[in-house]
């Protein structure tokens, strides 16, 4: 079974890594204690929508991409085809919204 916490933790701990962070310089960033965030990298913890925020901002990474980046992973998790692109009959009303 997919853990959507798990799953978020997984893209949080990536993207601290791709960027060769510590959980202390991401943690003191994020303001949150490093044993919280090591809990919800680990999904232990279900972070709350402001301390998603936070950590996304600490990364300087938008929330948007890690909750992309979660269900692109949750889709492949369960065999759906992961589009990349917007379907055309989207496309007209996400780009003339903006």
């Amino acid at each position: 079974m997919v853990l959507l916490r798990r799953e978020i933790g997984d893209v949080l701990r990536d993207q601290r890594n791709r960027q060769g962070r510590t959980l202390r310089e991401v943690s003191a960033a994020a303001r949150v204690s490093l044993g919280y965030l090591s809990e919800v990298e680990r999904g232990q913890k279900e972070a709350s929508s402001e301390l998603l925020s936070s950590i996304c901002s600490a990364l300087d990474m938008p929330l948007s991409s890690v909750l992309r980046e979660v269900s692109d992973r949750i889709a492949v998790a369960e065999g759906v085809l992961v589009p990349d692109t917007v379907p055309a009959e989207l496309s007209d009303t996400v780009f003339s919204a903006a």
